[in-house]
């Protein structure tokens, strides 16, 4: 932390609290302090300071690697299997962003026309391994969820919900005012509930009567095998809670596939260099390769007389079909590389061989000039 301030000094909790005495300091306080509340000099650095706090504590793994080490990154991070997203909107958009909601939907005791919860986005990111055999994916995040308190309603113990007398529980308002022109007819949301249509006597102080309330969220995404990259999948119910039990939106997940050091993804097909010596390539050789899928081997049958570049193809053996249990091809691409290590007896007899078949060793045989298929000559051809 910035400020060197004990993150449970910062919240006022003890170092026991349980996640919900968390966010219970951790909401009063970003109620006092947030910049749309409080003008006051120095308010929005404290606000920072106690969202920060919060950040860590409200996260099991942060927490358990503050605890322990005074950091909340640990000595080795989170680990594969845990992806932490605290950019939910993949473009600027984070917990400060989701508290503007939260305020502006509470600001005057007022409620937002929306009552429906919108979709939420992130990126995630994943291996090619990750992609071809499918996975699980823990995410973390930050959204408006139902309130604990009031278990999403928005009413205090005691309390009750009631039509607006203004509105008629219908939302809107209907106002006339005389001008020059004559009189004047203007429609509006209603003030009283915030288009809602109904009002409550006794609100929930932990989300100000609108039953959800900033939260730490965490689920598990199911990743298909042979998923794209770019591809989305969807979460449904885990994005923005609606005010008051409304519909909540759905947690978008846009899949990102990290470059693999061994092999190309082209569509559902994968290609990986295969090297293999010149004498190799003359003859043919059965390469053995490591294939994109756990303890896969994959049987390359490089055929005799193959050339630099030729691409050798393996059947079922490149990235699964995404919703079928067929495959898409392995293509080996061969690079032909000159032999090392031969003695004088191997030399020896590798001449022979192009003595044999009408070649020279000396250099002193004559060559036809070759060119390129634009017609320019070969780089060191004869002039």
């Amino acid at each position: 932390m910035s400020s060197g301030r004990d993150y449970y000094e910062v919240l006022g909790v003890d170092k026991d609290a349980d996640a919900k005495t968390i966010k219970r300091a951790f909401l009063k306080l970003a109620r006092k302090l947030h910049p749309d509340v409080n003008k006051e000099p120095g308010a929005e650095e404290k606000f920072k300071e106690v969202n920060e706090a919060y950040s860590v504590l409200s996260d099991e793994r942060k927490r358990a690697n503050y605890d322990r080490y005074g950091t909340a990154e640990g000595p080795g991070g989170f680990g594969s299997d845990y992806v932490d997203m605290s950019d939910i909107f993949g473009g600027g958009f984070g917990i400060d962003d989701i508290f503007d909601s939260f305020f502006g939907g509470s600001r005057g005791g007022s409620r937002p026309a929306r009552t429906r919860g919108r979709d939420m986005g992130i990126t995630l990111q994943l291996t090619l391994a990750e992609a071809a055999a499918g996975c699980k994916k823990t995410v973390s995040y930050e959204r408006l969820a139902p309130c604990d308190d009031c278990n999403g309603t928005g009413i205090a113990e005691g309390g009750h919900e009631t039509t607006c007398t203004r509105c008629n529980g219908t939302g809107r308002v209907t106002e006339y005012q005389r001008t020059i022109f004559g009189q004047m007819k203007s429609t509006g949301v209603c003030p009283e509930c915030g288009g809602s249509g109904k009002v409550i006597d006794k609100p929930c102080e932990t989300c100000d009567g609108q039953g959800r309330a900033p939260s730490r969220e965490t689920v598990e995404v199911d990743i298909p095998a042979g998923v794209h990259s770019g591809q989305s999948l969807s979460v449904k119910g885990k994005g923005e809670a609606g005010v008051r039990g409304d519909v909540a939106g759905d947690l978008i997940v846009r899949i990102e596939i990290k470059q693999d050091e061994l092999f190309e993804r082209q569509g559902d097909d994968l290609f990986c260099k295969v090297e293999l010596d010149y004498l190799e390539a003359i003859v043919g050789k059965r390469v053995r390769v490591e294939g994109i899928l756990a303890d896969e081997e994959v049987v390359v049958n490089v055929p005799a007389g193959c050339e630099y570049g030729q691409q050798v193809r393996v059947e079922g053996k490149g990235m699964p079909r995404l919703g079928s249990s067929a495959r898409g091809s392995l293509y080996a691409v061969v690079e032909v590389i000159a032999p090392k290590g031969l003695d004088a007896s191997q030399l020896a007899s590798i001449g022979a061989l192009v003595e044999a078949r009408g070649g020279s060793t000396d250099g002193d045989a004559p060559r036809k000039p070759r060119f390129h298929a634009h017609g320019r000559k070969a780089k060191g051809a004869a002039k």
